[in-house]
This record gives C-alpha cells, structure tokens and sequence, in this order.
C-alpha cells in the first residue's frame, strides 16, 4: 500500500510498504518511488534495517512510527 511520509528533510515521499514473514519474523518492505528498497523489522520497541540498507536513523525512526501507526489501525479494526 502507499503511504505519504514526510522525512526530516521537510519533504513529503510517497513509499510503498508490504508485509510479509521471513522466517518467523514479520518484515517490512519499502520501496521508494527511486527504485530504492529496505527490509524493516522490529525488536521490541526499536525499528531495525538489514545491513545492506541505506536507511539513516532518522529515516528509520520515521517509517517504523508510520509503520506503528499501520499495525495499530490493524489491530483496532478486528
């Protein structure tokens, strides 16, 4: 699904953002309208990419509260 993120830069970026699991993980894609994809993940309360990802903490911090905000609505509407 799209989502409309505005990162620290000011600047809003429509990213795409699935779910999917990995194992018996549930990870996060997001592409970006560059072509550019991170896989996601939470540990507890902190959002985390894999190593090969070019995500800045901030950036990071960002996508993984508007992915919060995903899972919350998920949870309310059941």
């Amino acid at each position: 699904m799209d989502y409309k993120i505005k990162l620290a830069d000011g600047k809003a970026h429509l990213v795409s953002i699935t779910s999917a699991y990995f194992k018996s993980w549930q990870v996060w894609q997001v592409k970006f309208k560059d072509g550019k994809v991170a896989m996601l993940y939470k540990i507890g309360s902190e959002w985390m990419q894999r190593n090969e990802d070019f995500l800045e903490v901030e950036v990071l911090e960002i996508i993984g509260y508007t992915i919060d905000k995903i899972i919350y609505k998920r949870t309310i509407s059941f």
